[in-house]
């Protein structure tokens, strides 16, 4: 295809590092904060996105030791293949006002680091949070995890790095 006959590459302008955040709608219960983000993979590194989301699926027990100091409650990611041919990454994350970022002391969190740096572009696009719906039950679970990282009352606080 001649260049004059693709589609002209998406722009990727990521949100500044110490962006605070978008405002919360509502709908997301106090403590909590919702994050929808995207940036574009590096052209070229597609099977290394692919080997990083394999990683991540092969060690959930070692992920879920990061999640109580972050206080994810909930995360998820995507991968979109453009009009443009460009790969992008999307990451969705329901998490405590204070929850912090992944814990590089905690092997597979390295290693998640690592294939970020590789795979993704630098920096994240950040996405406003309109509106978010969850079973009442549901919500007040989350809503403890986000402020406490424990899923009841009677949970025992977890051993955190």
């Amino acid at each position: 295809m001649p260049d004059d006959a693709r589609p002209p590459q998406i722009p990727f302008t990521p949100t500044p590092r110490h962006f605070p955040g978008h405002p919360q709608p509502t709908s997301v219960p106090d403590g909590l904060r919702l994050e929808l983000s995207r940036s574009r993979i590096v052209a070229g590194q597609e099977d290394v996105f692919d080997e990083w989301m394999t990683m991540l699926n092969d060690r959930p027990d070692e992920l879920q030791q990061g999640l109580s100091a972050e206080r994810q409650v909930f995360e998820a990611t995507f991968r979109s293949v453009e009009s443009d041919g460009s790969t992008w990454i999307y990451h969705l994350s329901l998490m405590g006002e204070d929850g912090g970022g992944n814990d590089q002391r905690i092997p597979v969190d390295a290693d998640h680091a690592a294939y970020s740096r590789q795979a993704k572009e630098p920096g994240w696009e950040e996405l406003e949070p309109r509106f978010m719906l969850a079973p009442e039950p549901l919500l007040d679970l989350m809503k403890r995890f986000g402020k406490t990282r424990q899923a009841s009352p009677a949970s025992p606080e977890p051993n955190v790095p």
